[in-house]
């Protein structure tokens, strides 16, 4: 039976979305980042206070995921402002054009191994649609300090939202996923973009999916031993319809296909999915679902992902909608640790939980 822990909870606080931030594995400790800002009861969706800015936190786990220690992410944010949150707060604190993006460099300064298995990378953005800016960090002692931030290049695209989401490929060489504008300056459409040269430059690749209706946004991807890669990626059609759509590339990332529709329903709003193998080689996505009985579900492939299970329910217990957005890490005995927000009341906090769970 999945086994949920509390990571972080305070009645006084809204804590939310690991997905727009990233989770790190060494082993029996586990670091994941999240947000935490103040509640606001009648703002609707997301009952946050968007006059105060939202900190970034992290918590850690040196015990596979049963136990966690909260502080804050220490990383600088440009302009001061809440990192990869501007949708959340008002005008007057989004960073926007207050980052003085001049002064900061464009890529990582020095090459970057990204086979070093003590190196943690995490993604930062402002927005979501035309005019979004993003950068990304690195460290080198388990989170507990970052350098950077580094920027993206634009890709031409009219606006860029990063999400940690990177494939790694050789020491130097890796793609990374994004959330492109579409062509209207809305949101979103995912691309590829990849870096030879650890990280220093960037180049766009090419896009996962065509454009949408509605939108294409916060892919998870992997690379399969046979050399596929797979990006699953979180759905809306133009009737508002939410799902999980499979794209594989069978060229390094030059081009994509789609493949299936692991989870055909996430509910109200959509959800993101994480996208694993496990170590007898099923696949497996975990995502919040947003329709009743709302709670957390899976889904499980043995071929690849050409065809998935119907949904497995961790669990179905919140309050409402507002939920989800998931980071999963494998351990190396097998047991999936799934960090994600959650309620257990429409008019409750907003907190951080995990799941443990053996597929």
């Amino acid at each position: 039976m999945p086994e949920h822990v509390t990571v972080f909870r305070d009645a006084e606080r809204y804590a939310g979305w690991p997905a727009n931030y990233g989770i790190w594995c060494w082993n029996g400790e586990i670091v994941v980042g999240f947000t935490v800002g103040y509640p606001d009861k009648g703002a609707g969706f997301h009952p946050r206070d968007r006059t105060r800015p939202l900190t970034a936190h992290q918590a850690r786990s040196s015990d596979g995921g049963f136990s966690w220690t909260v502080e804050e992410t220490n990383c600088y944010v440009p302009a001061a402002g809440s990192l990869s949150a501007d949708e959340h707060v008002v005008d007057e604190l989004k960073i926007g054009d207050r980052a003085a993006w001049d002064d900061l460099p464009l890529g990582s300064p020095r090459a970057l191994d990204f086979k070093d298995p003590e190196l943690a990378l995490m993604c930062g953005r402002t927005g979501l649609a035309a005019g979004a800016r993003s950068w990304f960090y690195t460290s080198r002692d388990r989170c507990r300090s970052w350098q950077g931030p580094y920027l993206f290049p634009d890709f031409d695209v009219p606006g860029t939202a990063a999400r940690t989401d990177y494939v790694v490929r050789s020491s130097e060489h890796a793609l990374f996923f994004f959330t492109g504008a579409k062509s209207d300056g809305g949101e979103g459409r995912v691309f590829c973009a990849e870096t030879n040269d650890g990280g220093v430059s960037f180049q766009f690749l090419s896009w996962v999916s065509p454009e949408p209706e509605g939108f294409t946004i916060m892919p998870a991807s992997l690379a399969l031993p046979s050399g596929r890669l797979l990006s699953a990626l979180r759905c809306r059609d133009d009737v508002k319809h939410n799902f999980i759509d499979l794209y594989a590339s069978d060229d390094a990332g030059r081009s994509w296909q789609w493949l299936a529709r692991p989870a055909p329903s996430t509910g109200y709003g959509g959800n993101p999915p994480t996208l694993h193998r496990l170590p007898d080689g099923r696949l497996c996505i975990i995502y919040g679902h947003r329709a009743e009985p709302f709670g957390i579900q899976a889904v499980l492939s043995e071929d690849d992902g050409r065809t998935w299970t119907d949904p497995v329910v961790l669990r179905d217990d919140a309050g409402n909608h507002d939920l989800g957005y998931p980071r999963t890490v494998v351990r190396a005995d097998g047991t999936v640790v799934t960090v994600y927000y959650y309620n257990d009341d429409p008019e409750g906090e907003r907190y951080i939980a995990a799941t443990l769970w053996r597929p």
